[in-house]
């Protein structure tokens, strides 16, 4: 798969603190395990229609989008992200339409397969996140999440499906591999 990124994220973030951080510049741990948990099971896509939640670099739709999903809409609140996802589907010659859209308040969506990575980032993030992906999963939707561990992910209410030891670059983490895992959202009984 080839991404376009930054090479100096700090000098970016200085130049676009303006705008908000520049999460589309690189692809996050969470993103890049559960891009390889689904290129390592093409059938979690093939076939599907296909959300990636909160986008950012569109990483996780790519994935999705080579794994032969009918459908993949890459989400995301930040025009520079769907232009980034738009640049790194287009050179990986795969179909993403990246919606700029805020979707966490939205029921009225209709997915097989939601996948979110590194979204539990801040408290604010995962108090919209976590509803949203509990009502997707009530719909029907398979949703996954990719996350190295970040604070505010509620494991005790998510199932471990696999783990990855993905190498990441230190200016944006906090070591050179993290420990990542997929974990799915269960239906409601």
């Amino acid at each position: 798969m080839r991404l376009h990124q930054a090479d100096d994220p700090y000098g970016l973030w200085e130049r676009t603190e303006d705008t908000g951080l520049p999460f589309w510049a690189f692809a996050w741990t969470g993103g890049i395990a559960l891009a390889r948990h689904v290129l390592d099971r093409p059938e979690l896509a093939r076939g599907r229609r296909v959300l990636d939640l909160a986008s950012g670099s569109g990483v996780v739709a790519i994935a999705a989008a080579m794994a032969g999903a009918t459908e993949v809409v890459a989400s995301e609140v930040d025009p520079y992200a769907s232009a980034a996802v738009g640049a790194n589907a287009d050179a990986n010659g795969v179909t993403v339409t990246a919606l700029c859209e805020d979707l966490l308040d939205r029921d009225d969506l209709a997915f097989d397969l939601v996948l979110a990575g590194d979204v539990f980032y801040d408290r604010l993030m995962a108090r919209r996140t976590e509803p949203f992906l509990r009502r997707m999963a009530r719909l029907g939707a398979q949703v996954l999440v990719g996350d190295p561990g970040r604070q505010y992910l509620p494991r005790a209410a998510f199932h471990a499906l696999a783990r990855y030891d993905v190498p990441v670059s230190q200016a944006i983490e906090d070591s050179r591999v993290k420990r990542t895992t997929v974990w799915q959202v269960p239906a409601p009984a």
